[in-house]
């Protein structure tokens, strides 16, 4: 959620080795705090001002998943980003005024690695909706229903996206960076965050099986790699064998601010439940991934989501319907129906 999912700027050479090695080897809920209740979506609500959306938007991120396969992983994190940030209205596409001081999310430092993928199928979603329904679908629906086709396409499950959100009018890049995990994050500190959205502890687990696919780069896990916790040793819970691949490809200095890595090392491009395994295993990427595994709270949700992939599909279907429906803004005072997704009306 705070890391890159494009792989194409340098592929890490040690990239099979990964795969290769990798091919060897539920608790209580926390109460719902949401500041506020959702105010309702409906599947059905542009059943008669737009009832072709969904097949609108299915034409552009088919074509886009086929061309630039990036845009899936970062079409979802977009998503999250989105949502996590005044809650799912679309501010993350706004682009920062011409002279302003005040800089929107997009341009927010934690924004800078969003692939231009992502904003790319929005706009191009956009633009084929407001041909056919001028004035009528927002920016943080087609949003919505792109992530959810581009979990789908990478072979995950369908699901409804309920509909209704308008866009927001406010984007500012200082509210970012506390609304978003790090990838050192503590299970506490993701707990905290999670409860502050209105999600639980199983959300939590759930929400961050996206990691299934994308990649992220050098500097997000580094620390991990040299000098875990100031140790100036290697985090311990890391498999020996995906450390030294890692160390080949990220240096402790001077390496290529391009390379990546996968998230999920034996199945980087499918959408599955492989994830879980791989903590299991000692191989995390990310310091927060492998901490789920590490937490007596999270470790039972990851073990049986580890087992059963359409149990995973099926709580991640339901987590991102919970998600997607985070502090979302109706009507004139609250919102705006934008033409184009970057710039407020």
């Amino acid at each position: 959620m705070s890391v890159s999912s494009n792989p194409f700027p340098v592929i890490i050479f040690t990239f099979i080795f990964l795969v290769t090695l990798a091919s060897h080897s539920f608790p209580k809920s926390i109460p719902n705090t949401a500041r506020r209740p959702p105010l309702q979506l409906s599947v059905d609500y542009y059943v008669k001002s737009c009832p072709l959306v969904e097949q609108l938007v299915a034409s552009v991120t088919s074509l886009q998943f086929r061309e630039a396969p990036v845009s899936g992983p970062a079409t979802i994190r977009l998503f999250f980003h989105d949502c996590f940030v005044e809650g799912c209205d679309a501010s993350v596409l706004i682009k920062t005024r011409m002279g302003s001081k005040e800089l929107s999310e997009k341009d927010a430092e934690d924004n800078k690695e969003l692939a231009a993928e992502a904003f790319d199928s929005i706009k191009k979603a956009k633009l084929l909706v407001e041909s056919k329904c001028p004035g009528v679908v927002s920016c943080a629906d087609i949003l919505a229903i792109a992530a959810r086709d581009f979990v789908h396409l990478a072979g995950g499950p369908y699901y409804q996206v309920k509909k209704g959100r308008w866009d927001g009018k406010i984007s500012i890049a200082s509210r970012v960076h506390s609304n978003l995990p790090r990838a050192n994050s503590t299970v506490d500190e993701l707990i905290q965050l999670f409860k502050s959205k209105g999600l639980t502890l199983e959300d939590l687990v759930v929400l961050s099986g996206a990691h299934t696919i994308g990649f992220a780069h050098c500097h997000h896990f580094l620390i991990r790699l040299y000098n875990y916790k100031g140790i100036k040793q290697p985090d311990p819970n890391i498999d020996s064998r995906l450390l030294k691949a890692l160390k080949m490809s990220c240096p402790q200095f001077g390496g290529n601010s391009d390379i990546v890595a996968p998230f999920d090392v034996t199945t980087p491009f499918a959408f599955d439940n492989a994830y879980y395994g791989n903590l299991e295993a000692k191989m995390g990427l990310l310091g927060s991934d492998q901490a789920l595994f590490l937490d007596p709270r999270t470790r039972p949700l990851v073990q049986n989501l580890a087992k059963d992939k359409q149990k995973f599909f099926q709580l991640f279907a339901a987590a991102m319907d919970k998600m997607g429906s985070i502090e979302v803004k109706r009507g004139r005072r609250h919102g705006e129906k934008r033409k184009d997704c970057s710039v407020h009306l």
